[in-house]
C-alpha cells in the first residue's frame, strides 16, 4: 500500500501572473494552461528533493496520470499562488496542486499529477520507488510525520 503523507513539509508554492497569451476569446485562462501552470509549482517541488538526482539516476519518471478541477476561471492580469505538495510514495509519487487567488485566496482550480519510476535501461515499471529516492525523501518526511 502506498504511504499516504497527511502532514508535509514537501510542499512548494510559486507565484504566477496568467499572461496575456494564456487566455482564451471569452477572456479567461485557457483550461490547458492549468497543467503548465501545475508543472512549474512540480518542478519546484521536485527540486526540493534534489530531483537533479532523479534525473541523472538510471530511472525515467514519467507522469501517467493527471486530474484538473476547475473551480473557477483565471483572469488576464490575475496574481496566483499554485501549490504543490507530495501527498503519497512508496510505489509512485502522487503529487497534489491547488491554484489559488493571491488577493482573495479564492481557490480557482485543484488535482494531482501520478509519476513512476521506469528502468532506463529495461524500460521495466518499478513497483517500489528507487532507494535513491527514498533515501531522500524518508529523513525529510520523518522530521513531520
Amino acid at each position: 500500500m502506498a504511504k499516504q503523507i497527511t502532514q508535509t513539509v514537501l510542499t512548494a508554492t510559486v507565484g504566477i501572473e496568467v499572461p496575456f497569451h494564456d487566455i482564451d476569446s471569452m477572456n479567461i485562462c485557457w483550461h490547458g494552461h492549468y497543467v503548465k501552470y501545475f508543472e512549474i509549482a512540480r518542478s519546484a517541488l521536485l527540486r526540493s528533493f534534489e530531483y537533479d538526482a532523479m534525473r541523472l539516476s538510471n530511472y525515467l519518471w514519467p507522469v501517467v496520470e493527471c486530474r484538473l478541477k476547475y473551480l473557477r476561471p483565471a483572469r488576464y492580469g490575475q496574481l496566483l499562488d499554485v501549490s504543490a505538495k507530495l501527498v503519497e510514495y512508496e510505489s509512485r509519487l502522487k503529487i497534489g496542486y491547488l491554484i489559488t487567488d493571491r488577493e482573495s485566496g479564492a481557490q480557482l482550480t485543484k488535482g494531482y499529477t501520478i509519476q513512476v519510476a521506469v528502468d532506463a535501461q529495461t524500460q521495466a515499471l518499478q513497483f517500489v520507488l528507487p532507494r535513491e529516492l527514498l533515501d531522500k525523501l524518508e529523513p525529510m518526511l520523518s522530521a513531520v510525520c
